[in-house]
């Protein structure tokens, strides 16, 4: 799965530059490129940093599931409300 593009989609959408990146996941402005270019290989550690410093992690979700961040969301919500009545409401 090549995840670069979507690093790449999620670091802009959050105003940050690869510099402004690097500093936030501890690494080398080459590294956040080369990520981002998928240059180099995307460690599972890194993905989650790298989603809770953007609060990006919808796109990471439509991205996963191929869809568009909205039609995730939307699923995501029909989800959580069909489980939600099937249980009667919250506890």
């Amino acid at each position: 799965m090549q995840f670069g593009a979507v690093l790449k989609k999620m670091r802009k959408g959050a105003g940050f530059s690869q510099e402004d990146m690097a500093e936030r996941l501890h690494m080398s402005r080459s590294n956040v490129s080369r990520l981002e270019s998928n240059k180099l290989e995307l460690k599972a550690a890194d993905l989650i940093n790298w989603c809770k410093q953007t609060q990006a992690h919808d796109l990471l979700i439509a991205f996963i599931y191929n869809t568009d961040a909205v039609s995730a969301v939307q699923q995501l919500s029909q989800l959580i409300t069909g489980t939600v009545l099937r249980f009667g409401g919250l506890i």
